[in-house]
């Protein structure tokens, strides 16, 4: 038997924010990440839908990217104090799976990191609230997700903590919301939801309702990332549907070793994981390609691509994405975006360990040992074809 979880309701399009107007609830939390959200009037406007609902609410503001177990605790900590029953996170991946934990440990204070981070191990929530996500970035999807990821500083251990009870009730797709995003984080987000859905597809945990939102996903991205990156306002509203479709998609399916490597070079070589992401994709197909060329070649159709046979369609794909990174004035490897050599061979070891070791490897189409990892990760920083 298998499982399909997705958020209950998803309110999406222009001014779905204002849905919070209609919720029931005595107290509500907010949780945001920088002042950005204040300056801008958001923080602001949900406040006031909220009040407009007899809501009371209180904000928490500050958390970080990677946000941290301090941070979690932190909120933690003011929600005991406050006992909401309505948590709302607001912004992009960070602030919503503070968010996340944040909820875990106001229900269950005595849990541990250590046991929130075993998979599928939390005890059921909503005991004492429920969990609204309303995402201001188009790439994470943690609006839709069982997924959180925690990193405790002191130490560089990151806690990835994946169960469905974390999936939120609610999620507030509201295309007004990303209309102002930088370039450089629209490109990032962007190819981080491309490879959430190119991920989800060929994944050994797949099924057909995972098939057709990483399809539609991908079809989406296709006709309107570069176009949202060139600032097109209807591409923006429609990357932020898709990118959700991609959420859905993966957080069923789960990913591959694009996001291991992500996961794990992230905070050891400073690289924002949308940015991985763009640049490990292509070299990971073609990893992947020995046993997922049929699967590939779908993607490459869905992209309208041509190629007269499958191998012609995967080579046709990994250049496409390498021609979405020049289109949006992304490096092609780790030696571009500006990684020192001695650097990199010096943490090699302990990446390709830590990546294979990944929870999202095991659901890579192809096995890969740490001598392949190895090779992978030295491939893509050197910007060279992947042929083993």
């Amino acid at each position: 038997m298998r499982r399909f979880t997705i958020p209950r309701d998803v309110f999406f399009g222009e001014d779905a924010l204002s849905y919070l107007k209609t919720i029931k609830g005595e107290r509500a939390f907010i949780v945001i990440g920088s002042e950005r959200l204040v300056k801008d009037g958001t923080a602001g406007k949900v406040e006031s839908y909220l009040k407009e609902a007899g809501i009371e609410s209180k904000l928490f503001v500050g958390v970080e990217n990677d946000p941290s177990v301090e941070t979690v605790m932190k909120g933690a900590a003011q929600m005991k104090e406050f006992q909401p029953d309505t948590i709302v996170g607001i912004g992009g991946g960070s602030p919503i799976d503070a968010a996340k934990a944040m909820w875990i440990f106001y229900e269950y204070p005595e849990f541990t990191f250590e046991e929130a981070a075993k998979p599928f191990n939390l005890p059921e929530l909503r005991q004492k609230a429920k969990f609204y996500a309303v995402p201001t970035t188009s790439g994470t999807a943690t609006e839709v997700t069982s997924f959180s990821v925690i990193t405790d500083h002191n130490t560089g251990i990151k806690y990835p903590i994946a169960d469905y009870n974390i999936t939120p009730d609610v999620a507030i797709v509201d295309t007004n919301l990303v209309q102002t995003m930088p370039k450089s984080l629209v490109a990032n987000t962007g190819m981080d939801a491309l490879t959430h859905a190119i991920e989800a597809y060929p994944s050994t945990f797949r099924s057909p309702f995972t098939d057709a939102l990483a399809i539609k996903a991908i079809e989406m991205i296709g006709e309107n990332l570069v176009k949202s990156y060139n600032g097109e306002d209807q591409a923006r509203k429609d990357m932020h549907i898709a990118q959700n479709l991609a959420g859905m998609a993966f957080s069923n399916a789960i990913l591959g070793i694009v996001h291991s490597m992500a996961h794990k070079t992230g905070k050891i070589l400073d690289i924002a994981h949308g940015m991985a992401n763009a640049i490990y994709l292509s070299y990971a197909i073609e990893f992947n390609a020995k046993t997922a060329e049929k699967d590939y070649a779908d993607i490459a159709r869905a992209l309208k691509l041509s190629g007269n046979t499958d191998k012609e369609l995967v080579e046709a794909l990994v250049n496409h994405i390498g021609e979405l990174r020049s289109a949006m004035n992304m490096p092609h490897s780790l030696k571009e975006y500006g990684i020192a050599e001695d650097v990199f061979m010096s943490k090699l070891d302990d990446l390709a360990a830590t990546s294979v070791a990944d929870p999202c490897t095991g659901t890579n189409p192809r096995e890969i040992s740490v001598e392949e990892m190895k090779k992978l990760l030295t491939a893509i920083y050197y910007g060279e074809r992947v042929n083993f």
